[in-house]
C-alpha cells in the first residue's frame, strides 16, 4: 500500500553512504516510496563521512525505501527505509553495517547551531477532541534524560503545550526530541501517536512552533499546512463482494456501519481488515451484498469523509478473476488480411476501450474507434480494407482515467516502438525464406556461442560493412588483422551449433532515432516483446525493415548449418508505471507483496506473475510466434527462476509441437519472488521441468572462483578441494545433492564457465592470480574450457572466450561503450593458437559421441572417475558402448603447476589427442604403457 499524504508535491531523501575500508566497489543507490515503484540513483556528493545522494521524489510519501547496491545487484544490507518528516528524510549509512541511522553514527560533523535551551511550543489536533491523558515527552539533543509536559491551552487547532528545554548538566544541542503519547493511571505509555519526531528548524532567538496532526508523522511550521480534514484515503476493489476502506482518522465501524454508502450497491457488513482487531480502526474491508462488476467505476461515500473512486486492488490477482476473464483465443493483437483487419485487446477492467489510428509516428492521432466489449474481458473492432503498416495503439477507460498503450500483441512499431503498426507479415520475408532447420539429433549435441549483434561488428577491424547491425551478422568471408576470418566465417569455423544472441526484442534504453551517436544496452529491458529491436536495423524508421532483416539474419545462419537462440526476458519490464501491461490492466501482470509493494526478485524493481492464465499465455503465445515466424531454434530465458514450472512446461509443450528440437535454457537461480518455492522454475525444481536446461553455476564457480567475491578462485587458478564438485559436474550434476540441483539427464545442464555477466574468465584470472605470469594465466584459461568442453550436458562459449576476451575488468558491462564490449579481432589475430586450441576441443566433442552421452543411465554406466592425485581430475569412458570409433577415451584434467605422472587404466598404445598446447582429432603422439606425464595446467585425452 502507498501511504501518500496530502497534496502533489514532493518528497526529499537525503542519503549518506561511506563504503568499507578498502571497498571500490561503485556503489549506487535503488530509491522506492514505500509500495511504489524503485528507480535507479547514483551518489553525486561527497562529504567528511562519505558518499552523499540528494533524491526528491514526486508526490508525498510518509516513508521510502532504499537499497544500496552496485549495478549488478550486490547489496551492502538490504531494504533500509526513510520516515519521512515534513516532507524530508535524511540517514547515514556504514558500509558493512546493517543499521540505518538518522544521525551520524560517528559524531556529528556539520557546522549545525546549538543552543542551551529552546521555548517550544506544540500545537496538536485530535480528530475526535478527545485529548484525555494525552500530554508530550520530550527531551534535548539524543535523549538521554527527558521530561512530560501538559497540554494546557486551547485553540481553535486543538491543544497547546508550551516549555522550555535544556540540558542539566548545560550542554549544548542541535535538535530536540518529542512523543505523542496517552498517560493512564497504570500505564505512563499507555498509547502512542506515531513515534520519535524531531525538531530541528529552531530559530536564532531560541525558540521555535509547531503543529502535529493525530496519525501523521509531518511536522508542520505552519498551522495552514496541516490539514484537518477527514478523508478517505484508498478504497480498493480486492474481490468480487469487498472492498476495502482507508481512512486518515479511525472510526467506529460497529456504529457507522449505516454511514457508508456505494451507489448502486448493497452492504452486507463492515469488519476491521485485521481479524480480532478493534472496532475503531482506519481500514475496513465493506463486504458488499452482491457481486462487484470490475469493468464499473463505483464510489464509496462516508458521512463527514467525503467520497473517493473505488480502484482496482487485489481483485485482479484473485483465482476468481484469473478463472473468470482468462481468454484462451488466438486472435490477441491485431489480425491482417488485405480485406480487413481484426482488433481484439484484453482490457476486463476498462469501462471503455477505442482504437486510436495515426498517420506517423509522432503526429497526433486521426481517429478514435469505440471497441465492442467481447467475451472474456476483451474488446474488438475490425477496420475495413488493406491496413498494411496502419499505425495504432489502444485506450483504455479504468476507473476515472484514460490509459493509452500499445498493443501487447503487437508485431511490428513504429521507431522507439512508441505506437503499434500493423504489417502484412508475407512482404517480411527473404528470399529462400524456408522452415527448414539446420539438423541436431540431440539437444547434448549442442554447442552454443553466446553472441551480441552489436558487438560482432562494431570494431572497424572486422571487416564488415553493416557494423551493429543484423545484416552484419550475415556477411560471409570477412577479413580482419593478419587476415584472420572475422564475423560470420569465425563462427562457421569454430564449429559450434548455435548462435545465442543476446536480447534482440524491441528493448527500451536505446534511442533509435540517435543511432548516429554511439549507445550501448545488452537490452535486459523489455518494451515490446513480439517486435525486433530496431536499432539493429537499417532503417528503425520504417516498421518491416526490422523484420525482414532480422528474418534474413535467420536465414543465414540456416544456411550456414548454424541454429540461432533468442534471449528472451518475460520476468520483467523496464518499467511497470509505463508499460502496456500496466497501462491495460493495472496491477495483473506483476507480483505483489501483501503489504501491496511490488514483489522483487529480479533485482530490477518488478517481478511478471507468470503463474497468472493470461501473463503465462502471453509469453507461451510470444515464444509461439518467434519459432514459427522467425523460425527460432532456441530460447534461453532470462532469470528464469523467477517463472513457475507449470508455465515452463507449457512452453515446452507448444514448442514441441512445433519442433521438439527446439532448445529451452534459462538460468535457474533461487531468487527472492512472491512464489511458493515448489512452484518456481530453477534448478532445485528441475526433475519436474523436462527437456529444460538450467545454467550450471556450481561448474562455473568451481572452475575458476565466485562470480561475486573478485579474489576467491576454483579449480583451474588454485583452490583446494575441488575434485569431487568437478567430477560431479563434469558428470552433467546428476549426482548433485538435491538441496542444489535434480537434474534427471544431462539435456536439462548448461555447462559453462563464462557469460555475458560478470567478469570473463580472462578478467577474473587476472583478479585471482595478477603475479602469474601471462602463459600460466592462459594454461588455466585453456585447462577451464577444456573442461567444459569434455563435461557431459550443453555446452555453452561466450564470443570471444576462444581469444581469452577481455574486457578491461568491466564485471557488468551493460551500457558500457563499444570500446568495452566490441570484439577485438586484433586480440583474436594475436591468439590464432589458442583460438585453433578451442576448435580442436570441438572438433573432439562432435567426433566421440561419449561427451554427449543421452540420458543420466548411460553416464552412470559408461563414466568411471580413475584414482588420481590431489587437484587432478581424470575419468574413462567407455567409448565401444557409446558407439564410438574407439574401445575407451581417457581424460586427465592436471590442475596443478607441475606435472604429474597418472596411471592409465590398462597397458597399452594410447593416442594422444589433447596436450594442453593442441587438440583435435588427429593423432598427437603415440603413448605406450600403464603411465602418462601430465603436463602443468593441462588436459589430456587419450584414445584407444
Amino acid at each position: 500500500m502507498q501511504t501518500f499524504a496530502s497534496g502533489l508535491g514532493t518528497t526529499k531523501v537525503i542519503i549518506h553512504y561511506q563504503p568499507a575500508v578498502n571497498d571500490t566497489k561503485e556503489w549506487g543507490l535503488w530509491v522506492f516510496p514505500e509500495g511504489g515503484e524503485g528507480k535507479a540513483y547514483t551518489f553525486t556528493d561527497e562529504d567528511p563521512f562519505g558518499k552523499v545522494a540528494e533524491i526528491e521524489l514526486p508526490g508525498n510519501y510518509d516513508k521510502v525505501g532504499f537499497i544500496v547496491r552496485t549495478e549488478s545487484w550486490e547489496k551492502d544490507g538490504g531494504d533500509r527505509f526513510i520516515q519521512i518528516v515534513n516532507g524530508e528524510g535524511e540517514v547515514w549509512v556504514k558500509g558493512g553495517d546493517k543499521q540505518t541511522y538518522t544521525s551520524p553514527p560517528d559524531g556529528e560533523y556539520r557546522d549545525v547551531p546549538k543552543y542551551g535551551k529552546v521555548n517550544v511550543t506544540i500545537n496538536y489536533h485530535r480528530y475526535n477532541g478527545d485529548y484525555q491523558g494525552w500530554n508530550i515527552w520530550t527531551w534535548p539533543g539524543k535523549g538521554d534524560k527527558g521530561k512530560q509536559v501538559e497540554f494546557t491551552e486551547t485553540t481553535d487547532f486543538g491543544k497547546r503545550a508550551t516549555y522550555t528545554i535544556s540540558n542539566e548538566n548545560g550542554d549544548l544541542f542541535e535538535k530536540m526530541g518529542f512523543i505523542v503519547r496517552k498517560s493512564t493511571a497504570k500505564n505512563e505509555w499507555a498509547e502512542r501517536d506515531g513515534g520519535d519526531r524531531f525538531i530541528t528548524n529552531i530559530k536564532e532567538d531560541g525558540s521555535v512552533e509547531i503543529w502535529i496532526v493525530q496519525g501523521k508523522p509531518q511536522v508542520y511550521d505552519e498551522e495552514g499546512d496541516a490539514d484537518t480534514t477527514r478523508k478517505i484515503t484508498k478504497a480498493s476493489m480486492d474481490s468480487f463482494q469487498q472492498i476495502t476502506l482507508e481512512t486518515n482518522v479511525p472510526f467506529d465501524c460497529e456504529k457507522d456501519f449505516r454511514h457508508i454508502k456505494i451507489d448502486g450497491i448493497q452492504i452486507a457488513k463492515v469488519i476491521p481488515y485485521q481479524q480480532n482487531e478493534s472496532a475503531v480502526t482506519n481500514k475496513v474491508k465493506v463486504i458488499t451484498k452482491q457481486p462487484l462488476d470490475v469493468a464499473k467505476t463505483y464510489k464509496v461515500k462516508k458521512t463527514g469523509y467525503g467520497a473517493a473512486t473505488v480502484t482496482h486492488g487485489q481483485i485482479v490477482r484473485t483465482k476468481e478473476f484469473d478463472q473468470k476473464f482468462y481468454y484462451k483465443g488466438h486472435d490477441l493483437g491485431n489480425m491482417y488480411t488485405k480485406a480487413k483487419t481484426k482488433f481484439r485487446v484484453w482490457a476486463p477492467t476498462a469501462s471503455e476501450a477505442k482504437l486510436v489510428l495515426y498517420r506517423s509516428w509522432n503526429g497526433s492521432a486521426v481517429k478514435e474507434i469505440p471497441m465492442k466489449k467481447s467475451k472474456r474481458g476483451t474488446w474488438k473492432a475490425v477496420l475495413k480494407g488493406n491496413h498494411d503498416e496502419q499505425i495504432y495503439t489502444y485506450k483504455v477507460k479504468i476507473g476515472d482515467q484514460w490509459n493509452e498503450a500499445v498493443d501487447p500483441y503487437v508485431r511490428a512499431t513504429t521507431v522507439n516502438g512508441q505506437r503499434g503498426v500493423v504489417v502484412d507479415l508475407a512482404k517480411t520475408n527473404p528470399q529462400r525464406w524456408t522452415k527448414q532447420r539446420p539438423k541436431l539429433k540431440n539437444p547434448e549435441d549442442s554447442i552454443i556461442y553466446e553472441l551480441h549483434v552489436r558487438d560482432l561488428s562494431s570494431q572497424k577491424e572486422s571487416g564488415i560493412k553493416h557494423q551493429g547491425k543484423f545484416l552484419g551478422v550475415t556477411e560471409w568471408n570477412t577479413k580482419g588483422p593478419k587476415g584472420v576470418k572475422t564475423g560470420l566465417s569465425h563462427i562457421k569455423d569454430l564449429g559450434v551449433t548455435h548462435v545465442q544472441f543476446l536480447p534482440i526484442y524491441d528493448y527500451r534504453t536505446v534511442d533509435e532515432t540517435k543511432l548516429n551517436e554511439p549507445q550501448f544496452n545488452w537490452g535486459y529491458d523489455p518494451q515490446n516483446y513480439n517486435v525486433p529491436e530496431g536499432s539493429y536495423s537499417t532503417n528503425p524508421y520504417e516498421p518491416k525493415t526490422r523484420i525482414k532483416e532480422l528474418k534474413q539474419m535467420v536465414q543465414t545462419l540456416h544456411d550456414h548449418q548454424l541454429r540461432i537462440v533468442m534471449d528472451v526476458v518475460y520476468n520483467h519490464v523496464y518499467a511497470v508505471s509505463e508499460h502496456s501491461f500496466d497501462q491495460l490492466v493495472p496491477g495483473y501482470f506483476f507480483r505483489y507483496k501483501e503489504d501491496g509493494s511490488l514483489s522483487n526478485g529480479t533485482g530490477v524493481g518488478n517481478d511478471t506473475a507468470s503463474e497468472r492464465n493470461m501473463v503465462r499465455k502471453f509469453i507461451v503465445d510470444s515464444v509461439t510466434y518467434w519459432a514459427k515466424e522467425y523460425h527460432i531454434d532456441g530460447f534461453r530465458f532470462d532469470l528464469m527462476g523467477i517463472h513457475d514450472t507449470k508455465m515452463m512446461n507449457q512452453v515446452r509443450k507448444k514448442l514441441n509441437h512445433i519442433d521438439r528440437s527446439i532448445l529451452i535454457l534459462g538460468e535457474g537461480w533461487d531468487l527472492a519472488t512472491e512464489l511458493a518455492p515448489e512452484q518456481k522454475a530453477n534448478q532445485k525444481n528441475a526433475q519436474h521441468m523436462k527437456r529444460i536446461a538450467h545454467f550450471n553455476d556450481r561448474i562455473r564457480d568451481g572452475l575458476k572462483g565466485s562470480v561475486f567475491f573478485d579474489d576467491d578462485n576454483g579449480f583451474v587458478n588454485g583452490k583446494q578441494g575441488q575434485e569431487k564438485l568437478i567430477q560431479q559436474s563434469i558428470a552433467a550434476g546428476i549426482d548433485y545433492d538435491r538441496s542444489i540441483a535434480t537434474y534427471q539427464d544431462p539435456d536439462q545442464v548448461v555447462t559453462y564457465v563464462e557469460a555475458h555477466d560478470n567478469h570473463t574468465l580472462w578478467d577474473k584470472l587476472q583478479l585471482t592470480n595478477p603475479n602469474d605470469s601471462e602463459q600460466t594465466r592462459k594454461q588455466m584459461h585453456k585447462l577451464a574450457s577444456s573442461i567444459v568442453l569434455t563435461s557431459q550436458g550443453i555446452q555453452f562459449i561466450h564470443a570471444g572466450q576462444e581469444f581469452m576476451r577481455t574486457k578491461g575488468g568491466d564485471h557488468n558491462s551493460y551500457r558500457s561503450p563499444d570500446s568495452v564490449n566490441q570484439l577485438d579481432w586484433k586480440r583474436r589475430a594475436v591468439f590464432s593458437r589458442e583460438v585453433d586450441y578451442m576448435k580442436g576441443l570441438i572438433s573432439l566433442r562432435k567426433k566421440y559421441s561419449s561427451f554427449r552421452m543421452t540420458n543420466a543411465k548411460a553416464i552412470h554406466r559408461n563414466l568411471q572417475f580413475l584414482d588420481a592425485p590431489t587437484n587432478v581430475v581424470a575419468y574413462t569412458l567407455h567409448a565401444k558402448a557409446n558407439r564410438d570409433k574407439a574401445n575407451e577415451i581417457v581424460v586427465i584434467h592436471n590442475a596443478n603447476k607441475q606435472s604429474k605422472v597418472i596411471p592409465l587404466p590398462v597397458n597399452a598404445a594410447w593416442k594422444l589427442l589433447v596436450d594442453g598446447q593442441r587438440a583435435g582429432t588427429k593423432t598427437i603422439g603415440v603413448i605406450k604403457g600403464s603411465h602418462i606425464t601430465v603436463a602443468p595446467l593441462s588436459t589430456f585425452v587419450l584414445v584407444k
